[in-house]
């Protein structure tokens, strides 16, 4: 597993459910659209912001190895 992730958040996908802050406090925010986002868009590569992408309800969240782009969720095929 990588180091570092980045993260992305589609944000004409999010419903906003919160379900990604609660999962990862210090990975994700909602703006004041209840929109997320994450609070940088390289973080460390941890058990929570994996557990906040897998419990996006509308598979928003994107995460990819750092240094080399490879996916970490969603899973390719």
């Amino acid at each position: 597993m990588a180091d570092r992730w980045r993260v992305e958040v589609d944000r004409s996908v999010c419903i906003g459910s919160g379900m990604c802050v609660g999962a990862a406090p210090d990975g994700f925010r909602l703006d004041t659209a209840r929109q997320s986002h994450p609070v940088a868009p390289e973080t460390e590569a941890t058990e929570s912001v994996l557990a906040a992408a897998e419990g996006c309800p509308v598979e928003a969240i994107t995460l990819t190895a750092a240094d080399n782009g490879e996916a970490v969720f969603p899973p390719e095929d």
